[in-house]
């Protein structure tokens, strides 16, 4: 995730699938299931309403690698893939890899018929960041989540993919993920080194007052990546770590709030910290603001918004919509004894999608307790195009 409902990203595009009219999706299974170990985190459950979406309003029991996939009794879900990754002789590339569902219509019951058939609209985008040469490309698709064109599951093996762009597990705790375009592609296997990280109150994450203003939000934040990275005919081996989100809900930004800033970092010291802030149009602190230190055994601790503090040190306007982004942040988290100084790795990292957007890689360098530490992470930046509010 990035932080609320990055789902606005294509419901202009859902709303255009809506018109073709329709219900039902058909899940396309993978030739060759893994053999898996499976998790179970018992909370408490959800359940929606009869003509409604499901709500996210409590506690709920997690079960893997089953909630890795789909949930389509909520509005809105996505698959959040970023990373940092290197050659051998130290060339650098962030890449990103989202994948978006939405449902258009509550949906009680499958629906039989045509395979076209679908209430489900699926968007991804694909960008990889050429820190050498400072180049930014990125892509996008869309489509219906029917007649195996995109779709999810959770079970036998997870899996989530929009036409040949996906990610599949392939064994416990590991995943392919592959994506091409015809000027660049990536291909990469995943190894999960903490297991599932639960944000906010045990994977609840309240995002405002109003009941049902949450989302259910999983992370898994350190995954040892390799593969092979192509620009043109040009082709590199590469490693590195990459970071996933996953989160699903029904909710809106709340009254007052016009965007959203979202750090994900990872420390080279084998720590990791996410950060969303909740960007009000008054310019005050939102109570909402939210966070997790993830320790190198995997055990978290949950920030709120008095715990840490975000300073912007310096500001870059883009040449293509003309908005002024943050681009270079101070972020200090006393009681953690933690100052981190971030800069993204390319200024120009904006997306101009169905909404404008900045997203892209950083550098991080700073102290913990004294000691230096240093790392990589990605930033999504919301809102400084145009509020968000009535977006999604």
């Amino acid at each position: 995730m990035s932080s609320i409902g990055k789902l606005w990203k294509f419901i202009g595009a859902a709303a255009v699938l809506a018109l073709a009219g329709t219900a039902g999706w058909l899940l396309f299974g993978p030739a060759k299931p893994a053999a898996l170990t499976g998790t179970t985190i018992t909370l408490g459950p959800t359940a929606p309403v009869d003509g409604q979406f499901a709500r996210a309003e409590g506690l709920r029991e997690f079960n893997f690698p089953l909630d890795h996939g789909p949930h389509p009794d909520f509005q809105t879900e996505w698959w959040y893939y970023t990373g940092n990754l290197q050659t051998a002789e130290g060339r650098r590339f962030g890449y990103e890899l989202t994948f978006f569902r939405r449902a258009l219509t509550p949906q009680s019951a499958p629906v039989t018929g045509s395979d076209w058939r679908t209430s489900q609209a699926y968007l991804a985008h694909f960008a990889l960041s050429d820190i050498e040469t400072q180049d930014f490309r990125y892509d996008e698709k869309i489509s219906r989540g029917a007649a195996g064109l995109a779709g999810g599951q959770g079970l036998p093996i997870f899996e989530v993919w929009l036409e040949d762009w996906s990610v599949r597990e392939v064994g416990a705790g590991r995943y392919a993920l592959s994506a091409n375009t015809a000027g660049y592609g990536l291909e990469l296997e995943l190894t999960d080194l903490k297991g599932p990280i639960l944000q906010g109150d045990r994977g609840y994450s309240q995002k405002g007052p109003e009941d049902g203003n949450a989302s259910y939000y999983i992370s898994l934040t350190r995954l040892e990546s390799t593969g092979k990275l192509r620009i043109g005919d040009n082709i590199w081996n590469v490693n590195g770590l990459s970071w996933m989100d996953h989160e699903f809900s029904t909710s809106a930004l709340s009254a007052g709030q016009v965007g959203w800033n979202w750090f994900s970092i990872q420390l080279d010291e084998g720590n990791e910290l996410m950060l969303f802030t909740l960007r009000r149009e008054d310019g005050s602190l939102d109570p909402y603001n939210a966070g997790t230190i993830i320790n190198t055994d995997g055990t978290t601790k949950l920030l709120g918004s008095d715990d840490f503090q975000i300073i912007v040190r310096d500001t870059w306007r883009s040449p293509h919509s003309g908005a002024e982004y943050p681009a270079e942040w101070e972020i200090s988290i006393p009681a953690e004894g933690i100052v981190l100084n971030v800069k993204p790795l390319i200024p120009d990292q904006e997306l101009n999608t169905f909404i404008t957007y900045w997203e892209g890689a950083i550098g991080v360098e700073g102290k913990r307790q004294g000691l230096p530490v240093k790392g990589f992470g990605y930033i999504e930046l919301t809102g400084y195009a145009g509020s968000m509010q009535g977006k999604f």
